[in-house]
């Protein structure tokens, strides 16, 4: 994979320094490197270090420090993750060039359910309230079925905690480009058997600054509740209670404005959401049964509810000419446990269902006037179900470590109508896979672990891909397709990682072909006016599978304590996407980049930190594709910098400023006609403060 300036200079050193550097790292007594655990790589507490998986994971204090508004703005820069983004509150997390459709997005271990129609399901998680963000790159459908193909990202929660008293931890964030405020509160009560959380958020956001003026249409008003109970039964069993709710208003999608087809030379409509809402539900059970051979198991019935407005506003009437409101309603049921049942086999276990229903409610005005509003329901009363149930043996051969699973899923879908009534039939669709994973990892040292892994994955179409004909953000008339099929990616995975008291590393390559790759693909003449409808012929689209598509990378990153208490970390990736159809480039791959930081102590207690990240121009574009409709993106630099001062009593106030320079740039999956895409945020002061009770 050729690479341009200016990582095609920076690479060579950072993979002698991978490679090469370790051995000279320098023991301190300062500060350590604690090995990363996760939960969402194997289902169960596990360190990195023991698993051949590539990871990510974001504590409280990481995600405090970056000052992020939400998950996928927390994860820039990450190894092997980029960001598509349609607003300041719509911004989707991009695992190894596979997006929202191919990531599954949980909370608290939940699946996250919608036929995303605009924004960023990822937003709806509250990252406020999170106590740490962990992310699986690479497929998981052996973990998590349907829709894996690219990974999971799992927001974890405060959770009720069994202590005396009570405890309150806050936090508040003031930043100078949108003006924005942001407060967060958690709670917990303990009083012998019984333990109570409950947490607030809220944030108060204006239109955000860019280096050429106020970036219109981005402030958002965001607020959230969460709140657990939990009863312990006895040492080993616990029943518990949880409820979530998250509400956002007035937030637009700049990103979507787009020409209107009654006169583009002047007139545009632009998606906004008066107000959307997510609520859940959950009702479980836990044991830990401890002994020669422990046996944890995790039982939950769950509700969720994503209840969406997505109105198209016409800029030039200075009014909404479509509406559309839907539920999309999904009831789960989890339960998994593992099992040591030999020192040298963790046995693990797992069934998942779910159902989601939907029947959007849409009205549409008519042109010229465009001021009688008629029905034009996209589908009615849709349905997906899926359950899913999977195995998973973590064995255990000395200084190898060797993790296989195998899963089967089906999923089968239906609807009412599609097209406003006009189609009633053919809509009943199944799709049935067998997913697998096969890893090992070796300890030859503590610094040196080399590792190999297979993954197969699949992803079932959505509901939006299979019923809604209608106009998307990307200014197409879509053209559902009942008959489209499951996408199945094969993954192979090459690494090598490594960690001590004051060095970290990981350094993996990886190859991805997807097959019946499934993407809306352009039509033209008889073909469009058949899908789309004579009116739409011209910007007409249907969702198709493809032969297959190739996805391949690499990704690097590295923490190191040079000196006591001072600290240098790199992250580094490049991947290339090929539409092996059309011999071109994938439609909307991220741009290589590279990030450097440093933190240290600056004062006795003072910490300062730094971080470059430096993207590469983006010219590797889809022209047959798009016919021409994807363009290339200038590379940029930007740079952050900060200190955090801890102050008494379990407080600590911390001042940064975010893009120094001001510096002018979007990302390459912005949306936004060429020229007009969405600009990032320009120099930000941000203060915030936190602290416990």
């Amino acid at each position: 994979m050729p690479l341009h300036p200016p990582l095609r200079a920076a690479a060579p050193p950072i993979a002698i320094a991978l490679l090469c550097a370790f051995p000279a790292a320098q023991a301190a007594d300062a500060d350590k490197i604690l090995p990363s655990v996760t939960v969402t790589a194997t289902g169960y507490a596990m360190s990195d270090n023991e698993t051949p998986i590539a990871t990510t994971a974001l504590d409280r204090t990481e995600l405090d420090r970056r000052g992020s508004a939400n998950v996928g703005e927390a994860l820039r820069g990450e190894p092997g993750i980029a960001v598509a983004s349609d607003s300041a509150q719509g911004q989707n997390p991009v695992i190894r060039g596979l997006g929202r459709d191919s990531i599954v997005l949980l909370v608290d271990g939940m699946r996250f359910n919608s036929a995303q129609p605009a924004g960023a399901i990822a937003s709806f998680m509250s990252l406020g309230l999170a106590e740490m963000v962990e992310v699986v790159r690479g497929g998981a459908s052996v973990l998590y079925g349907t829709g894996a193909l690219g990974g999971a990202i799992n927001v974890l929660l405060p959770q009720a905690k069994f202590v005396d008293g009570a405890r309150i931890d806050a936090g508040a964030r003031f930043d100078s480009a949108s003006e924005g405020l942001r407060g967060t509160a958690v709670t917990n009560i303990g009083h012998g058997d019984h333990a109570l959380m409950i947490g607030v958020s809220t944030a108060r956001i204006g239109d955000y600054d860019t280096p050429d003026g106020k970036a219109a249409r981005t402030g958002y008003d965001s607020d959230a509740l969460i709140g657990q109970y939990r009863f312990r039964i006895d040492g080993e069993q616990q029943l518990r209670v949880s409820a979530q709710l998250h509400r956002d208003e007035d937030v637009w999608y700049p990103g979507s404005t787009r020409p209107h087809p009654s006169n583009p030379a002047s007139r545009s409509t632009t998606v906004r959401s008066p107000g959307q809402e997510r609520s859940l539900f959950e009702l479980g059970y836990s044991l830990q049964a401890g002994g020669d051979r422990p046996l944890n198991l995790d039982v939950r019935l769950y509700r969720q509810n994503m209840q969406r407005q997505i109105f198209a506003y016409a800029n030039w009437l200075g009014r909404d000419i479509v509406t559309t409101r839907v539920d999309f309603e999904t009831d789960g049921f989890d339960a998994r446990g593992d099992w040591l049942v030999h020192p040298q086999h963790l046995l693990s276990a797992g069934v998942n269902a779910w159902e989601m229903r939907a029947d959007p409610n849409r009205q549409m005005a008519a042109a010229p006037a465009f001021a009688t509003f008629a029905e034009n329901a996209p589908f009615d009363d849709a349905r997906v179900r899926a359950i899913g149930a999977y195995v998973q043996d973590d064995m255990r051969f000395g200084a190898l470590n060797v993790l296989a699973g195998l899963r089967h899923d089906k999923v089968t879908s239906d609807a009412d109508s599609m097209s406003n009534g006009a189609r009633t039939t053919g809509l009943a669709g199944a799709d049935s896979a067998l997913s697998g994973s096969l890893g090992a990892i070796y300890r030859i040292t503590p610094l040196l672990r080399p590792y190999a892994s297979y993954a197969r994955a699949f992803r079932a179409p959505g509901m939006r891909e299979r019923y809604e004909s209608g106009l998307r953000g990307d200014g197409y008339f879509y053209a559902g397709s009942p008959e489209v099929e499951a996408e199945k990616a094969d993954q192979f995975e090459l690494g090598i990682k490594g960690s001590s008291d004051d060095f970290a590393y990981s350094l993996s390559a990886y190859h991805n072909r997807i097959d019946n790759y499934l993407t809306g693909r352009i039509l033209s003449g008889a073909e469009a006016i058949a899908a789309c409808g004579g009116p739409n012929a011209a910007n007409c689209k249907k969702n198709v599978n493809l032969g297959s598509a190739t996805i391949r990378g690499i990704e690097a990153s590295l923490r190191w304590q040079i000196a006591r208490g001072h600290w240098l970390s790199a992250a580094y990736s490049a991947l290339r996407g090929d539409n092996d159809d059309l011999d071109e480039p994938l439609f909307q791959m991220p741009a290589d980049e590279l990030s450097l930081g440093w933190t240290g102590k600056v004062l006795d207690a003072v910490r300062a930190d730094f971080t470059l990240r430096l993207v590469d121009r983006q010219d590797r574009v889809a022209t047959v594709f798009t016919r021409g409709a994807e363009d290339e993106t200038a590379g940029f630099v930007t740079a952050d910098a900060g200190f955090t001062i801890p102050l008494e009593r379990s407080q600590s106030l911390r001042v940064a400023v975010r893009n120094l320079a001001d510096k002018t740039y979007h990302e390459h999956l912005a949306d936004g006609l060429s020229g007009q895409e969405l600009r990032a945020v320009g120099r930000s002061l941000q203060v915030s403060w936190r602290g416990s009770f």
